[in-house]
């Protein structure tokens, strides 16, 4: 393996608001200009002055009408990853006497999928992760938010009025465990918080496409590396969303007729902290095997037990459209995840969780009181014996059937 000038390295957020990943504006209180769409278009700003429709000039992003009445206008975003949030950008991007003065952002934690009346009505408790701010106009307006919760819904406010281009929510993503439970899923996945954090190049296409949950439309929605003239090869490692046993790899080389990579190898690595490209400890379980142009390729793989982390070598260069890693959720991998779930949740979800699996008020209100929930909840039978719901939350909490 030779690593060049010029590697990849993805060791930022992802954007918890990708419509890619299921995310959408579920509401917003007025679009009379631009469609409350366009606040997650994943395309760069493309707007063309002079360009006229039945609404006015045609803007690409969402915009409200001119405020005559006291108040302020909103959208409401679901995130198609639920997770702690790091920044978000307001990006005014061509809005320029046009866009609000100021804005705020709040967030909230909720079970299931509510409706738009629901989120905007009283009874869904908001939490501010941004404060009431200063925005300029054609520009990222980047705020850092403290809050390190779990949450599943954005709400933008504009004061009063105007426009805004893009919204981008980035942070980590922390999947619900539950929706793991007794099946096979792409371990690889960035819809289950798998991200590729490091690639030997990313020339024509970054490294970071290549988990996506979506099929790539074109060869510019792949990974594509430069011609190698060295006599090595390229790579890309991918952290799992979950530790596991992977059983079968999918590797596609849709849209590369002339430029697919010839060849791949997998590598997998124990649950630790992140590998170098050419540490010990990586194991095969796909040796080398050749691909074929424009192709989904389906291939079993050797067992190499519980797994973290996944080197991908890339022969000799090329490009490749997505890879999935289809394989069971490691047990004790479950169990971690459960409880850091259930410890980033706001309050009002976490009572809501708890309700579901039939705990009395006083009980929850017990348990909440012990978060952090470390990683072997026991009821303490000190305070009584367990009371109804605790074995379920229990079974919520580490997978267990």
């Amino acid at each position: 393996m030779t690593d060049r000038p010029g590697s990849t390295e993805d060791v930022g957020h992802v954007d918890l608001g990708a419509r890619l990943l299921g995310a959408t504006v579920v509401a917003a209180s007025d679009e009379a200009f631009g469609e409350k769409e366009h606040l997650l278009d994943a395309a760069p700003v493309d707007f063309q002055p002079g360009r006229y429709g039945p609404r006015g000039e045609i803007v690409d992003g969402w915009e409200t009408r001119r405020r005559r009445t006291p108040g302020h206008d909103w959208a409401i975003v679901r995130l198609g990853l639920p997770g702690r949030i790091a920044s978000v950008d307001v990006d005014t991007t061509s809005f320029t006497g046009n866009f609000p003065p100021e804005c705020r952002v709040e967030a909230c934690g909720l079970e299931g999928y509510p409706a738009p009346g629901t989120l905007s009505g009283d009874g869904t408790r908001w939490h501010e992760i941004v404060p009431r701010s200063p925005v300029r106009g054609d520009d990222h307006n980047v705020f850092a938010v403290a809050d390190r919760r779990r949450f599943t819904h954005v709400r933008l406010s504009v004061f009063p009025d105007g426009g805004v281009a893009r919204l981008r929510i980035l942070g980590e993503a922390i999947p619900d465990p539950r929706q793991v439970d007794g099946v096979s899923i792409d371990l690889a996945g960035q819809q289950h918080g798998g991200r590729v954090v490091d690639s030997s190049d990313g020339f024509y296409g970054s490294a970071s496409t290549i988990n996506r949950p979506d099929e790539a439309r074109t060869m510019g929605e792949g990974w594509e590396t430069q011609r190698r003239r060295d006599g090595g090869h390229d790579f890309a490692i991918i952290r799992l969303g979950y530790a596991g046993a992977v059983r079968q790899a999918i590797v596609d080389t849709r849209h590369f007729r002339y430029n697919a990579s010839a060849a791949v190898a997998l590598w997998g690595h124990r649950p630790s902290p992140r590998p170098a490209p050419t540490a010990p400890g990586w194991r095969p379980f796909l040796p080398r095997r050749p691909l074929e142009p424009d192709t989904r390729h389906v291939f079993e793989v050797a067992d190499c037990g519980p797994i973290e982390w996944v080197r991908l070598d890339a022969f000799p260069d090329g490009g490749l459209a997505r890879v999935r890693l289809i394989g069971a959720v490691d047990a004790e991998a479950r169990r971690l995840a459960g409880y850091r779930w259930f410890n980033a949740l706001p309050d009002d979800q976490a009572l809501a969780c708890l309700e579901s699996a039939g705990l009395s008020e006083t009980a929850a209100a017990a348990v909440l009181d012990r978060r952090p929930l470390t990683g072997a909840f026991r009821w303490d039978r000190s305070a009584g014996p367990a009371p109804d719901g605790v074995p379920t939350l229990a079974r919520i909490l580490e997978g267990r059937p």
